[in-house]
């Protein structure tokens, strides 16, 4: 059996939050010199205001020119662009993703949550929340807002957990991205075939002549992987966490008018994206009093910054009522994450409707470890076994 290899600095957690090797770096020095596991050097930046800096600054820390492993195949990862050719790109999907647009999916998206409800009752306690409610919900939204058979829904989900599961040989990985990227080169094929009224068949329709094959390829691939990985892993884990601090559950159970900042607090204290890919410095820079040589990759820690106490009051203190304005959970800048909108509606829907359907939902063992998912690029449970 192969033995699983040591997880980098910037994924490894103590419970919900980052290691105190972390925060003491963030609080000390600011910036951390590591090595990846491919033994390139890089630095991990952990404070608020030095992430917000390399997330906005994409002419000094750039996404297109950096990379772990070499050459990979980027056409259409949005994430791995840099301006213009980013902005062009943006430009044609951010229509799909408005608060306006989002709004228009609340009612069918209530529809999703109450039916996986249903599910997990019919399922009888105790139940595993994961697979019958976390998973489901984020799956089936993302899979009508492209056009993707939800017949369909386990073997994307099997692949994505293998495309993001650090534990497994790298050829595997790389293996199931290139299946899935061979699944969305199918549906895009449909697409451009018979153009339909979902995302993929908008693009078709509206930007045949300014986007090509592979790159549309390429956005329905990163769409449908970030669309559902994310925000399943959110539920999951903001269930634990709710259930975890009975307090702070009542009130998103019981006042409407609490959920939005609950939702944003559960975001920036759980920060389940580690941080997204590495940048490449391309000049000389100083971050945190300490000069950073042109051409070396930088990583953002998403959790060391969302707990900064420069930043925030207490910033270790799960507090639903703040709203935690200003963090950093879904990027900041030109790669502020598309489809944050899509993300929020979904927890403010979900994460209520859960515990009003069960107002006596706990967990089945509440002496039992959590069973984190610690490999996960995307931090979240392996399961959740609850009963009410």
């Amino acid at each position: 059996m192969t033995e699983a290899p040591e997880l980098p600095l910037w994924m490894r957690r103590d419970g919900f939050g980052p290691v105190p090797e972390l925060g003491r770096a963030r609080d000390a020095e600011g910036v951390v010199e590591v090595k990846t596991p491919f033994g390139l050097a890089v630095y991990v930046v952990t404070r608020h205001e030095d992430i917000r800096r390399v997330f906005a600054d994409a002419d000094t820390f750039s996404s297109a020119k950096a990379s772990f492993a070499g050459p990979a195949r980027r056409d259409g990862m949005l994430i791995m662009y840099d301006p213009p050719e980013h902005t062009r790109l943006r430009k044609m999907l951010t229509p799909e993703f408005t608060v306006r647009r989002m709004r228009r999916l609340g009612p069918r998206i209530a529809e999703i949550v109450d039916a996986a409800l249903d599910d997990l009752e019919r399922a009888g306690k105790p139940a595993d929340l994961v697979p019958l409610f976390a998973v489901p919900v984020p799956s089936l939204v993302i899979c009508e807002l492209l056009g993707v058979p939800f017949a369909d829904r386990e073997g994307f989900q099997g692949r994505s957990a293998r495309m993001l599961d650090l534990s497994l040989p790298q050829a595997e990985q790389l293996k199931a991205s290139r299946e899935n990227r061979e699944y969305m080169a199918e549906l895009v094929a449909r697409a451009q075939a018979d153009p339909g009224e979902d995302m993929l068949g908008m693009l078709v329709r509206e930007h045949k002549d300014d986007l090509g094959t592979e790159e549309l390829t390429g956005v329905a691939d990163l769409l449908l992987l970030a669309g559902h990985e994310t925000t399943s892993n959110m539920l999951g884990l903001g269930t634990l966490a709710l259930l975890q601090n009975p307090d702070q559950l009542a009130l998103v159970r019981d006042d409407p008018s609490r959920v939005e900042a609950a939702v944003e607090e559960l975001l920036r204290w759980l920060s389940i994206v580690h941080t997204l890919p590495p940048r490449k410095t391309t000049a000389q820079v100083e971050i945190a009093g300490r000069l950073i040589p042109e051409g070396s990759l930088i990583i953002p820690s998403i959790p060391a910054a969302n707990r900064d106490g420069s930043f925030i009051e207490d910033p270790e203190t799960l507090d639903v009522t703040r709203g935690a304005p200003g963090h950093v959970a879904f990027g900041h800048g030109v790669h502020h994450c598309l489809g944050a909108p899509l993300a929020r509606m979904e927890m403010r829907t979900a994460f209520p409707a859960l515990l009003r359907r069960f107002p006596g939902l706990t967990l089945a063992d509440p002496a039992a470890e959590p069973a984190f998912n610690v490999y996960g690029v995307v931090f979240g449970l392996k399961s959740l076994p609850v009963t009410w």
